[in-house]
């Protein structure tokens, strides 16, 4: 970032998703029934939905994503269903395959999702969470909207501190003390975008390839909109925020 009077400040949460929805993405249906729901679970703002009837596809209905740069990929209906009501496990349990879901997010990066609810947040964050347990360096900045929030999620973050190196920034409004934790840093805030976005930032342990970021807006109760992301370069703006607002 350049210094001085003048020097143009990174992007907020905000500006963030304001880029991605102009961001457009189609995903084209392939289907031998026309009455497909998938339209209606695919709520999202950035995405054109088209349907494509293909009678000799029987039920292995497939997808395929395309952006402004042409083909992506194609994916399954049914792993896109699964997708939609994603198990929430923490990294380190025995069931937990953080290969399961991690190509259709790939292919959907920067998507515009406008009804996320709790438990797609709480799926993909764990995503975000498994690679930070893996790699084990680098900072995690996470935000939870209100402190009282992360007291769900304390063991998990207790556990996260004390058997990596990671450095770990914990946000949200201070409606509630937190326990000291090791290798944590608590940034508490009483206004402004801290309460209103949940959001996860991994920087990668300095590895462009496993950066990773997850935002998201409260605009009605219990339903976000936002979108996760595995570009360095958004990844790199979201951390030049934090660090330039919130030190």
């Amino acid at each position: 970032m350049s210094e001085g009077k003048g020097a143009e400040l990174p992007m907020n949460f905000r500006e963030a998703i304001d880029a991605v929805e102009r961001e457009r993405k189609t995903l084209v249906v392939y289907s031998s029934d026309s009455n497909t729901d998938l339209v209606e679970q695919f709520e999202t703002k950035n995405v054109t939905v088209q349907y494509k009837r293909l009678r000799s596809v029987g039920p292995n209905e497939f997808l395929v994503i395309r952006d402004e740069d042409g083909f992506q990929g194609a994916i399954g209906v049914t792993a896109l269903r699964e997708f939609l009501t994603p198990p929430v496990l923490v990294p380190w349990h025995d069931d937990f395959d953080p290969s399961s879901f991690r190509d259709l997010r790939t292919l959907l990066d920067e998507t515009l999702f406008t009804s996320f609810d709790r438990r797609q947040m709480l799926a993909t964050s764990r995503e975000i969470e498994d690679r930070a347990w893996r790699i084990a360096v680098g900072s995690l900045h996470v935000g939870f909207q209100a402190f009282s929030a992360f007291q769900d999620q304390m063991d998990l973050y207790r556990r996260l501190a004390s058997e990596t190196n990671l450095d770990i920034h914990i946000y949200g409004r201070a409606d509630w003390k937190p326990p000291r934790i090791p290798n944590t840093t608590f940034c508490a805030r009483t206004e402004g975008e801290i309460g209103r976005v949940w959001f996860l930032v991994y920087d990668g342990g300095g590895d462009d390839d496993q950066k990773c970021a997850l935002v998201a807006e409260e605009r009605d109760d219990g339903e976000f909109f936002g979108f996760w992301t595995y570009n360095p370069t958004t990844v790199n703006e979201l951390l030049d925020h934090l660090v330039e607002t919130y030190g």
